[in-house]
């Protein structure tokens, strides 16, 4: 069976610049979901139906509900918190 571990990032605070740099990382994973969902045949619906191929996550981030934003807010905090959990830093040159 299956048991997910994570890397604990809990106690990882992120700075203002690199909450920034998260909301940018998601929308650039959005567009590379939506990048694949195209080369796929997906195309945009006003509700998602998966025989047809459609959904109505095809439209540019700034356009999507708050609750999909979040998705892929996840992921970026997610993974610049393990980065800097790891003990790498993360520097604007």
């Amino acid at each position: 069976m299956y048991n997910p571990k994570p890397i604990d990032t809990s106690s990882v605070e992120l700075s203002s610049e690199l909450t920034e740099l998260t909301e940018k990382l998601a929308e650039n994973v959005h567009d590379i979901w939506a990048q694949g969902r195209i080369k796929e045949g997906w195309t945009y619906g006003k509700e998602r139906n998966d025989a047809l191929k459609q959904t109505p996550c095809l439209v540019p981030y700034d356009e999507l509900p708050e609750s999909e934003k979040e998705y892929d807010r996840n992921t970026a905090v997610s993974t610049v918190k393990m980065i800097l959990a790891m003990g790498f830093r993360i520097e604007k040159p």
